[in-house]
């Protein structure tokens, strides 16, 4: 008997399409993919045109990655606080710009090394800036129940595009060179544009007023620093993908100079990556049936490890075909699994900010690891550099092991909304600040290591729901009163921070209050600064 049988409840693979934005926005996200991996092949191409540096042709992939640095935690901030329709459509418009600019540029010759990498620079720069607030927008768009099947389908319509977008690049570059696959590209991003126009997206009723950018920026790295969870998720994407890059940033390399081959080549090599991944994605329901999703990321962690090898060492075009379909497996089961992981380990709340964490990692990786392999066969060769990037990506495996990727029900992220409203003078200022808050307990002295041992999740709870300072103290004279306190920067991030303590954490917090002596009351103060 299958799992849906088991339970009618489940949603279907397909289910979250009957939603007419996500389906819509799904099927525009198709061709606007379809228009980049054929940007990736003509860009990647042209400059193997332009120079025959393995480093320069590494920098590519870099140069797309690089703002990833400085723009994924900002973009997340103005994903969770802006109108993310309105934002994104900004966004796209500045991508297709870019493109328009490649494909004049390209078409006239007059693109050099230094223009092609500013210009993917600014591509790159687009694309840090969309996608936390694209990777945001899948719970607004479907039921909690349907998350899963969702996020399973924007991987597969990824690949989809990964399929059909290098192989059409491949034909369009051999017919008419990069610049055509440039201009398409542009036209793709309209698209999203006219999906997007036709949402009519209803924004929540805000209870308090929108954060600001910098104070935004700071809540969300304080709860990337304090989520147990989402580091675990980060420590699996650097593991994989430090080592996993190296394929991706030499493979125009090894089929222009090793392969003696042609941009069609190129092309189909793509497209066997996202016929594998295509392929994948049918297998994985039935993979996660029997695996757990550590085992399934390692498996396929080692998998991509002997595609690396294949790639290092065949020099037959048709025996790396299979090499390719291998890879295109490995790689969604490894992307969908983290991507499920990080998408449903946090609240929605700080959604955007947390998952711009997780893209800053996976560029971030992917960019030293781009620079890392490219510096290598630069020395020494691609086969050096190929079967090294194979033996960092296995160790990995066993450095990553023992951290389990979080499987989180969407219960334990909902709001709480149990603690009471705090009081507030109306002659005292809401954005006076710092806000001290403590909180006196009364626990028998035999409770005292079991009760300090509780509070420390909840100190890193109060840590993610933005506190910036945090500690517990033991009376000297009293040993049985204890006191908590923590810092918010003002009364209204106080509020906030009220309304983000999620079902999960309210039991935590129950763990330590536990220990609270019956009939004594958890005396609680609010203490403003700033006078």
């Amino acid at each position: 008997m299958t799992a849906a049988a088991l339970n009618p409840n489940a949603a279907s693979p397909w289910q979250p399409l009957r939603q007419r934005t996500f389906r819509w926005l799904w099927l525009a996200s198709i061709a606007s993919n379809i228009g980049t991996w054929m940007h990736e092949v003509g860009a990647g191409w042209l400059m193997t045109s332009l120079s025959a540096s393995p480093l320069a042709v590494a920098l590519v992939q870099v140069a797309g990655a690089l703002p990833m640095f400085l723009l994924a935690l900002p973009a997340g901030a103005l994903a969770d606080i802006v109108d993310r329709r309105r934002y994104l459509l900004g966004v796209q418009l500045w991508m297709a710009t870019v493109a328009l600019a490649l494909a004049g540029l390209t078409l006239a010759g007059w693109m050099t090394v230094p223009l092609l990498l500013g210009l993917t620079l600014a591509m790159g720069v687009g694309t840090a800036l969309m996608l936390p607030a694209w990777s945001a927008l899948t719970p607004e768009l479907v039921d909690k129940s349907e998350l899963p099947a969702a996020i399973a389908l924007s991987s597969l319509g990824m690949n989809v595009a990964r399929a059909l977008g290098p192989a059409l690049a491949g034909v369009l570059v051999s017919l008419a060179g990069p610049w055509l696959t440039f201009a398409l590209n542009a036209v793709s991003f309209l698209a999203v544009i006219v999906a997007l126009l036709t949402w009519r997206r209803q924004p929540a009723a805000a209870v308090l007023p929108a954060e600001r950018l910098l104070g935004a920026v700071r809540v969300g790295f304080r709860y990337a620093r304090s989520s147990l969870q989402l580091q675990v998720v980060l420590a699996r994407t650097a593991a994989f993908f430090l080592g996993a890059s190296a394929g991706m940033a030499l493979l125009p390399l090894l089929v222009r100079q090793t392969l003696q081959g042609t941009a069609l080549d190129f092309g189909i090599l793509l497209g066997c990556v996202g016929l594998g991944a295509i392929a994948g994605a049918m297998l994985l329901p039935r993979l996660r049936e029997r695996l757990s999703s550590d085992l399934l990321v390692a498996g396929a962690s080692a998998l991509y490890a002997g595609v690396l090898l294949g790639l290092a060492w065949i020099r037959d075009f048709a025996w790396l075909l299979p090499v390719m379909l291998a890879s295109g497996l490995a790689w969604i089961a490894v992307l969908s699994s983290l991507q499920v992981a990080a998408q449903t380990a946090v609240p929605g709340w700080v959604r955007a900010r947390a998952l711009a964490v997780y893209i800053l990692v996976f560029f971030g990786t992917s960019a030293l690891g781009g620079f890392l392999w490219g510096a290598l066969a630069s020395h020494f060769s691609l086969s050096v550099a190929l079967s090294a990037s194979a033996g960092v990506l296995l160790a990995g495996i066993g450095l990553t092991w023992r951290l389990r990727l979080p499987v989180t029900p969407a219960a334990d992220i909902a709001p709480a909304l149990h603690w009471p409203t705090p009081i507030l003078d109306d002659s005292l200022d809401r954005e006076r600040g710092p806000v001290m808050v403590t909180l006196e307990y009364d626990i028998a002295p035999e409770h005292g290591p079991a009760f300090r041992q509780a509070m420390q999740a909840v100190g890193a709870m109060r840590r993610r729901n933005g506190a910036f300072s945090w500690a517990l103290l033991q009376d000297s004279a009293e040993p049985r009163r204890w006191q908590e306190f923590f810092c918010d920067e003002s009364w209204l991030e106080h509020l906030r921070h009220h309304h983000r303590v999620t079902q999960g954490e309210q039991r935590l917090e129950a763990a330590a209050r536990q220990y609270q002596t019956p009939g004594v009351p958890i005396a609680i103060r609010h203490l403003l600064g700033g006078a």
